[in-house]
């Protein structure tokens, strides 16, 4: 259990880090040089993305655990 944890608390970390690091290069190229290059938006795109998944898969699992509990429940 403890190893699952530190694996969450890592997906999360990438995720975040991801996310943030995409909007701070954002932000310098703007004030920079006024312009955002092709492969920084792909960058973006594909940093939300990830992220979004981590987030996302995590939440679909837990909506069965939950699902899944309450149907046992009922069933007993």
């Amino acid at each position: 259990m403890e190893q699952n944890n530190g694996f969450k608390i890592s997906q999360y970390a990438c995720a975040v880090l991801l996310i943030v690091s995409s909007i701070a290069l954002v932000t310098y190229q703007v004030v920079e040089i006024d312009d955002v290059a092709a492969g920084l938006l792909y960058y973006v795109a594909q940093s939300f993305l990830l992220a979004g998944s981590i987030f996302g898969l995590d939440q679909y699992i837990r909506i069965i655990k939950r699902n899944e509990n309450k149907y046992e429940h009922n069933n007993q």
